[in-house]
């Protein structure tokens, strides 16, 4: 019995011990394993005893070109493959290397529920390119100062499926030719946290076709200086979000100097009963947003609702949103908080689109154009990747606008963007994930 207790001490202590665990450096290929570096071969399959490994069913091959251990070998396919590592919760600085002496390399990075972290990274045969993100990685666990779980958010049964509430960093390879030889992860204590709560035009959507602004937004910033700390889900209002504790999650993490990004108003318009409307409840609610965040220390930033598309016969739009968006306007007045009117830019973007270049970001599909999609897809609210990466751009003019500390951070390499001369959808590209469904997101 002695025997047996002691067995089940040693292994809850090594799993403790691994839990705890937050910094790793794995050399992906069969070839020599570089000094101080955790070899990661095609058959290593994720599980929870190692805490790492590949998931979600990829198919992946190495390659060693011999040479160099850490950038000689590589792993590849050509489909998208998913890499997972346990880990806590908080913002971590990965480090990704890629390239093969034989090919031009081609990748697209993505992270947990296809969250955007770099559009397009290429190198040239013979050479290797070396790019840095920071990536938040949540759990539904509210803890206190000490670290002791005291609540939990309430989930909705769609959420249970998300690759962002497990407790694992999950990263999605894809693109026309990625060559991974390398990935570092360090936990980042330091860097500011832009905290995001929102609905499904803000959400990090985990499937085809649909997308938000939400995540496509990290893949603006330099890596190490910014963690984007996605919260919002479809369908929420002001006071749901409040009650399912998303935003008490959010408290219990934020720091001085921290940001939150604040964008509703799709959901709550739709609510009725005495009391409840954009002057009244709707405002009580913003107030209470920024003043929780203003006792942490952080920084609240209220973002208006973008249009639905929704033209006139002059092709101009027409506002669905009532009075939504002036509510936000004059609290961000009222609380001197700063304001990203992505409601006005977005009027300008869907109108330099016009009624039928509009459809192009939005999910209108016909039927059979993604696996298992028998239908019809038709959806005005909700963006296409196209769609959310255009979006993205009205939210980064508008942190330049507003003269955010944070506008110091974005890249540089991104020009400025005018909604009213929108980026071709030509020039767009997003290798689709895996993941497809023909379900609309709650809200509308």
């Amino acid at each position: 019995m002695k025997q047996v207790t002691f067995v089940i001490f040693f292994l809850a202590l090594a799993c403790s011990l691994q839990a705890q665990q937050t910094s790793f450096k794995f050399d992906f290929g069969s070839g020599k394993v570089a000094p101080g570096y955790i070899q990661i071969t095609s058959d290593l399959k994720f599980s929870y005893q190692t805490g790492y490994g590949f998931d979600q069913n990829s198919i992946v091959e190495s390659k060693d070109r011999g040479g160099d251990p850490l950038t000689s070998d590589f792993i590849t396919s050509d489909k998208p493959f998913y890499f997972s590592v346990k880990l806590p919760d908080g913002n971590y600085d990965l480090k990704v290397i890629i390239g093969d002496k034989l090919e031009n390399t081609s990748a697209t990075i993505r992270a947990e529920c296809r969250r955007l972290m770099v559009e397009k990274v290429t190198s040239m045969k013979g050479k290797t390119t070396t790019v840095n993100f920071t990536v938040h990685v949540k759990d539904s666990l509210i803890r206190d100062a000490t670290g002791n779980v005291v609540k939990k958010i309430r989930l909705k049964d769609r959420e249970v499926g998300y690759l962002h509430w497990d407790n694992l960093l999950t990263l999605e390879f894809n693109g026309a030719n990625p060559k991974i030889c390398a990935v570092e992860i360090t936990p980042n204590k330091t860097a500011p946290t832009i905290f995001l709560a929102g609905n499904s035009t803000v959400v990090d959507q985990d499937r085809e076709p649909w997308a938000a602004w939400g995540q496509m937004i990290p893949s603006f910033f330099e890596g190490k200086k910014i963690a984007v700390a996605n919260y919002a889900e479809s369908g929420e209002a002001l006071n749901s979000f409040i009650s399912a504790r998303r935003l008490e999650k959010i408290l219990s993490l934020m720091k001085a100097g921290d940001y939150l990004f604040i964008e509703f108003g799709h959901n709550d318009q739709k609510q009725k009963g005495e009391g409840v409307g954009p002057f009244t409840s709707y405002k009580r609610d913003l107030k209470f947003f920024i003043s929780e965040v203003r006792k942490k220390g952080g920084i609240p930033v209220l973002v208006t609702s973008m249009h639905r598309r929704n033209f006139d016969s002059t092709g101009h739009i027409v506002n669905t949103l009532g009075d939504y968006p002036e509510a936000v306007r004059q609290t961000a007045k009222e609380e001197n908080v700063a304001l990203i009117d992505l409601n006005a830019m977005s009027k300008i973007l869907y109108e330099a689109w016009g009624p039928e270049k509009s459809i192009k970001a939005f999910v209108h599909y016909p039927a059979n154009t993604f696996p298992g999609q028998k239908t019809e897809l038709k959806d005005n609210t909700h963006f296409n990747t196209y769609g959310a990466w255009q979006i993205a751009k009205c939210i980064m003019k508008g942190i330049k606008d507003a003269k955010l500390n944070i506008a110091k951070y974005l890249r540089k390499d991104i020009p400025p963007f005018d909604p009213g001369k929108p980026d071709p959808v030509e020039k767009w590209n997003w290798p689709l994930s895996q993941m497809v469904t023909s379900s609309k997101p709650d809200g509308n």
